[in-house]
């Protein structure tokens, strides 16, 4: 199943929310103030969250007032035209060899996330090692271990309670002497208020900045579609200590937030580059604009 199936698939709990509401609405075809209040309403449902609503409006009431629109259909494109220029078509592109760190809170994901980076990286032709920097969860070197496995990729691992630093550093030290394309960081699920593990993560992001100078950095935050506006708080803690350059969101499946990908974008001026969409090892695809608004509207 390609990236559109999969996204409209992925995408049915935000549809079924607000897609039946815009089409209703836009078959009217009487684009007055009690249109775009109700159009606000409408997205404001699916977590688009205030700020970017209000721009959205008031961009789409520009272009269709300057192009005097009176036909549904074209109106509704107009709307989709607007929500793909918010998201802009910046993909996840790197060059070798390159450290990718990987954060974010606990039960988003990261574990799976990172095995499913793997197997994308993989096929592209790269070599891939796991640092299993996540020493302090229980097992989670383990669960870790099993999708480097699947993903056909080496892990570097240390016992738990180990310094995750120092992983990080034997991880950058093995990919320099095999010449290996991409190291991927797994850490630990922190919390803001966790003063010690976030001072942990920055010391993680310092290590890899001296050890590793020549290699290009990705900083990536995983992040949980179900949690909706929580998520743009998130982001704005972790980019304060790490400098986010991009964004990965999980269980977009299992949600009707899908919106907030729209708020993240227009809030924080940072990419979505990867969404999951199911719980298989090909199931986290390369975040693609227009398929993603053609789910929604």
């Amino acid at each position: 199943m390609g990236f559109f199936k999969k996204i409209i698939e992925g995408l049915k709990k935000t549809k079924e929310k607000i897609g039946f509401k815009l089409s209703q609405l836009f078959k009217r075809g009487i684009f007055d103030d009690d249109f775009y209040d109700e159009l606000e309403f409408i997205l404001l449902s699916a977590d688009i969250g205030e700020e970017t609503t209000v721009d959205i409006i008031s961009e789409l009431r520009e272009r269709m007032g300057r192009d005097r629109v009176s036909d549904p259909e074209k109106a509704n494109q107009y709307l989709r035209n607007v929500l793909i220029d918010i998201l802009g078509d910046e993909k996840f592109v790197f060059s070798t060899p390159c450290v990718v760190l990987v954060s974010g809170v606990n039960g988003v994901g990261k574990t799976t996330t990172i095995g499913k980076l793997a197997n994308i990286f993989t096929k592209q032709g790269k070599s891939v090692v796991i640092a299993a920097a996540d020493t302090f969860r229980a097992a989670a070197s383990e669960q870790l271990e099993v999708w480097a496995n699947r993903a056909k990729v080496r892990i570097i691992m240390h016992e738990e309670g180990s310094d995750p630093a120092a992983v990080v550093f034997d991880a950058i030290s093995s990919a320099k002497s095999r010449g290996t394309d991409v190291v991927l960081v797994d850490t630990a699920g922190r919390l803001h208020n966790k003063k010690n593990l976030m001072e942990e993560l920055k010391k993680i992001d310092r290590v890899i900045g001296r050890e590793f100078p020549e290699a290009d950095r990705k900083n990536l935050i995983v992040l949980d579609a179900t949690t909706g506006q929580n998520a743009i708080q998130q982001v704005d803690i972790f980019n304060e200590a790490i400098d986010i350059d991009g964004i990965v969101l999980t269980k977009l499946d299992g949600t009707a937030k899908g919106g907030v990908v729209l708020a993240i974008k227009h809030d924080m001026d940072i990419p979505v580059y990867f969404v999951g969409v199911g719980e298989g090892i090909d199931d986290l695809m390369e975040f693609d604009a227009a398929s993603y608004v053609e789910g929604i509207v």
